[in-house]
């Protein structure tokens, strides 16, 4: 797990929401935390609804849109433990039918992890937000942007309007990832990749028998809600 380096001077304090009202108490098989009883004073109710963590609107999604149950994955394009986990979250949901997956660019590895975020979420406004994405998180070495660019390339995005939609949009994608980071640091995950399942915080990896576990309890958990 990718550690992060958290700014100096940040004190969190109790939200009022409890981060998520929806997200319980309890702790899975795997002791997974519950969600945290954290977050920052500064975006408090702005980034800690149900909407905005599980649905919000700009942020893409995998698997089934009406899915049962969530997994959001905050990651890093540059993160090689992001990388190793992707092929097998997408088979867990592959597998299970009923998993919608929300991916939050989480870019906390320097700036060509900055950059790589951004192209990703501009190729969404051509719908070609999973092709950039599975680019760039298919790769087994560090990414450059000139590589990153290369690889989206070679999945059918179009360069020129990337570029336009990157200068563009710039306001709503750094908007999206400032919700991100709020949301990670509310959490408080220290790393990518971090997860959320059903109600479960999971600050780490899993294998695929321990996310099948995770989501098995987080349907019991909202069935008993």
């Amino acid at each position: 797990m990718n550690q992060q380096n958290k700014p100096a001077g940040t004190k969190p304090h109790r939200s009022r929401r409890e981060a998520l009202g929806l997200l319980g108490a309890g702790v899975t098989l795997l002791g997974t935390a519950a969600m945290p009883h954290q977050a920052f004073a500064r975006d408090d109710d702005a980034v800690l609804t149900e909407a905005l963590v599980l649905r919000d609107p700009d942020i893409p999604a995998a698997g089934n849109p009406d899915g049962d149950i969530n997994i959001v994955e905050w990651f890093d394009y540059n993160c090689p433990y992001c990388r190793k986990i992707a092929p097998e979250i997408a088979q867990v949901v592959q597998d299970d039918g009923k998993v919608r997956l929300v991916l939050k660019d989480w870019p906390i590895l320097g700036e060509v992890s900055k950059i790589t975020a951004r192209m990703a979420l501009a190729a969404k406004y051509q719908d070609k937000f999973m092709q950039a994405h599975e680019a760039m998180i298919g790769v087994s070495s560090r990414l450059t942007e000139a590589r990153a660019r290369e690889l989206i390339a070679e999945k059918g995005v179009d360069m020129d309007r990337l570029n336009r939609d990157l200068a563009t949009n710039a306001k709503a994608i750094d908007a999206i990832l400032a919700r991100n980071h709020a949301q990670a640091e509310a959490f408080g995950f220290r790393g990518t990749p971090s997860f959320i399942v059903g109600k479960f915080r999971v600050p780490g990896i899993l294998t695929m028998a321990e996310f099948e576990m995770v989501i098995k309890d987080a349907r019991k958990a909202k069935a008993a809600n």
